[in-house]
């Protein structure tokens, strides 16, 4: 087999299911939060690294983010990843889904070629499982998306199964191609001792949007044709009565109870 050339999306999330938006700018409020790779993307990298170490091949992880995302980037590296990119520039600032897929394409055909890039399903933070469709549009090459084994990979092809709520689908694709992972694909590792030394010395390639020649009213919020008008956390209240008296006594008040209800709401 051939060596491949991988390249794995990442994006760096708020590490806490208890997310706080600002209420006047309706965004994320990420200060004094861990944060951390987007898990689903470690099930993207580990693919990776496994197709690599079939191959004898090569993966370059990439992500957009601000300059503090290098450091998550190391973090791959200690896994085994062997180059990291980071599209960091203010023209990137509040990018949609579609502005990030944008930038992500440029930033790749700024790498040269690949045979394959695999994404995670979605990110944490935002759910809407757009960026991996969106890139492979961008670059116009096939990809699949909720993939949960790749049964054969070899040049130019590759053969996986499709998770769908009722078993799976068997795709067939020719590379290069996009693929979104879900967790059942494997088993994350953990990062070796040789390769926490080797990330503690290795240089994270930073790139702005002049670097891979994008289009700044196509990045960022410039970019972005959905903004988010507004954000809240839902307040569930929930008010309770405990109904007393005998069986019958407590069946005959429920449904006075609900008749009278829906006499209001009628009204």
């Amino acid at each position: 087999m051939n060596k491949l050339n991988i390249i794995v999306c990442v994006k760096q999330v708020p590490g806490t299911n208890e997310v706080k938006m600002n209420k006047e700018t309706n965004t994320i409020i990420r200060e004094g939060v861990e944060a951390i790779i987007n898990p689903f993307d470690t099930y993207a990298l580990e693919e990776g690294l496994r197709i690599k170490d079939k191959t004898s091949g090569k993966v370059t992880v990439m992500s957009m983010g601000i300059p503090t995302v290098a450091d998550l980037l190391k973090e791959t590296i200690a896994l085994g990843a062997d180059e990291t990119v980071l599209l960091s520039d203010r023209a990137f600032a509040g990018a949609d889904t579609l502005a990030t897929s944008y930038a992500l394409s440029m930033g790749i055909k700024k790498l040269g070629s690949y045979d394959l890039i695999i994404c995670g399903k979605q990110a944490t933070d935002g759910d809407t499982a757009q960026v991996g469709p969106s890139l492979a549009e961008k670059l116009k090459i096939p990809h699949s998306t909720y993939i949960r084994k790749i049964e054969e990979i070899r040049e130019g092809y590759i053969r996986c199964q499709r998770m769908t709520e009722d078993g799976y689908e068997v795709i067939e694709m020719s590379l290069p191609a996009v693929i979104t992972v879900v967790k059942e694909i494997n088993e994350p590792r953990l990062p070796s001792i040789k390769g926490m030394m080797r990330a503690k010395k290795a240089n994270v390639t930073v790139w702005t949007a002049d670097d891979i020649n994008a289009d700044k009213n196509l990045c960022g919020l410039r970019g972005s044709p959905t903004q988010v008008v507004k954000t809240f956390v839902p307040v569930h209240e929930v008010q309770s009565e405990m109904l007393e008296g005998t069986p019958q006594e407590q069946a005959k008040s429920l449904v006075d109870k609900m008749i009278n209800m829906q006499f209001k709401t009628c009204k």
